[in-house]
């Protein structure tokens, strides 16, 4: 008599987990289990995150906590699922995507509200579309400090809360090592969702994601009196209002997305989908930091106009729900109300100027300027000027100019617009421009480290990017210029 095969163990988190995203029902998923991977290794436990999630570090970094977070062990009471989406490729209708590597374990009840957790390079989906499934090390390590980075600025984003790596190769422009990378969200329903099924005509399940998305993330919509009443619209409009915070919030931190499709657009208005992301060094408004990016679809100067395409596409896909087009083009306005509003807000605080005066908006042009036409680095210039306002001395910032007579001249006018208590504006300053950002050579830095098995460089990035404010003087050669060699770096789709 044969004996029975038994189910391998598995692991349990302690935590309820909730219906969450599967009570839509199968035609927006496929429930499939990730597909294990070979000989899994630690590579780094976000245990702050771990911690606030209500979880336990310890048996996450035990061997079946590293086998669950790897896809190799289940969780107990999770339901693996694969979503189906569709959306917009550089520009261009891609028809349905979905979730390719990605499989989404479900929504864990936790003391920072419902949560869902997934599973990015846990192997192939029906939504591969002749993919492996895989992630690399090199672009798991990426997203995990990427998204934490974002995290510590204060940027909305996805988040990471484990890496884990395997020695099985996975081809991509060479023979690379696997990776696991597990992300939590409220929601990772993106913008492409919506545009699925509003292609198909399937208006019964676009509703059905509307009122689920409506319900659970913008429920003041339900009974609003804007718009006419239209929770659709409404919708929409929020959506519009939050996307255009979040990319404001780039735009001044210096942060190029590098790929933004619709299918990379979050429905909540977080950054997601670390992929030739970047932050800029040089100030260089035309930045392309995706190799892929040939036309230079996604330079850092276009990510707003992208921004509003991507909603326009997005507003289309609700209009069957809307109903009428002046409406919808109604909601999507408040783009370019608020994009503007912000990111002056956002520049003046870096600024450190109070209130808002007549001529603020010339001051700032006429900084980017100057930064632009030096190719001036971006963060430290500000960190410096931060540290100016304080009371230290203006050459360091003035050293950074090759035209310093054109930065004279705008620095006396600064001068005339910061307030009285400088010092106090100095320190406010200095907590809203980082000492410490995620440069390109530094990811790279740790990554070669990893491929060696020395996690060192990933762990003390870590730590910076997640307190990128202050200090940290065992770290100053991480706030100091690239090497030259980082300007030859290049990333781009393929992780």
């Amino acid at each position: 008599m044969e004996s029975a095969v038994e189910s391998p163990p598995a692991v349990e988190l302690g935590r309820r987990w909730e219906t969450g995203f599967a009570a839509l029902g199968a035609a927006f998923y496929t429930e499939l289990a990730p597909t294990p991977l070979a000989a899994p290794y630690p590579v780094s436990l976000n245990t702050p995150l771990v911690t606030a999630l209500g979880l336990d570090a310890a048996q996450l970094a035990g061997d079946a906590g590293v086998q669950a977070l790897a896809g190799s062990l289940p969780f107990a009471g999770s339901r693996p699922v694969a979503t189906v989406y569709s959306g917009h490729q550089f520009g261009v209708w891609a028809g349905q995507l979905g979730d390719g590597r990605a499989i989404l374990l479900g929504e864990l009840e936790t003391p920072l509200g419902p949560q869902e957790l997934q599973l990015k390079g846990a192997g192939r989906t029906p939504y591969s579309r002749m993919g492996d499934g895989r992630a690399v090390l090199r672009s798991s390590i990426r997203e995990y400090l990427g998204s934490e980075a974002m995290q510590g600025l204060g940027i909305p984003t996805t988040r990471a809360l484990s890496v884990v790596g395997s020695p099985q190769p996975v081809r991509r422009e060479e023979i690379e090592t696997a990776a696991v990378v597990l992300r939590t969200a409220p929601s990772f329903i993106r913008f492409g969702h919506f545009e699925h099924f509003a292609a198909r005509e399937q208006l019964g399940e676009l509703r059905e994601l509307a009122d689920y998305v409506i319900t659970r993330f913008y429920p003041e919509c339900l009974a609003t009196e804007r718009l006419a009443g239209n929770r659709y619209a409404a919708f929409l409009e929020q959506v519009s209002e939050r996307t255009a915070a979040m990319v404001a919030q780039w735009q001044a931190v210096g942060f190029c997305h590098g790929v933004m499709n619709t299918d990379n657009m979050s429905i909540l208005g977080l950054t997601i989908d670390y992929g030739p992301f970047q932050f800029l060094d040089a100030f260089v408004p035309g930045h392309i930091c995706n190799h892929s990016d040939e036309s230079g679809r996604y330079a850092f100067n276009r990510q707003p106009n992208v921004a509003y395409w991507n909603l326009y596409c997005l507003g289309q896909a609700l209009l069957p729900l809307i109903g009428d087009q002046e409406l919808a083009l109604a909601a999507l306005e408040s783009y370019k109300t608020v994009f503007p509003r912000e990111l002056e807000g956002r520049m003046r605080d870096k600024l450190g100027v109070v209130g808002e005066r007549e001529g603020d908006r010339e001051l700032v042009e006429g900084i980017l300027q100057q930064l632009a036409a030096g190719r001036v680095d971006y963060p430290i210039f500000w960190r410096r000027l931060s540290r100016f306002v304080a009371g230290a001395s203006v050459e360091p910032v003035r050293d950074l100019f090759p035209d310093r007579e054109g930065f004279d001249g705008w620095l006396r006018q600064y001068e005339e617009r910061l307030p009285d208590d400088r010092p106090t504006a100095g320190r406010a300053m200095l907590r809203t421009n980082p000492k410490y950002v995620l440069r390109n050579h530094l990811c790279e830095l740790a990554i070669r480290q990893a491929k060696l098995m020395d996690m060192s460089e990933v762990e003390a990035l870590l730590r910076l990017v997640q307190s990128p404010f202050d200090e940290h003087p065992a770290h100053e050669d991480k706030a100091g210029f690239p090497p030259d060699w980082a300007a030859h770096i290049e990333i781009s789709c393929s992780s």
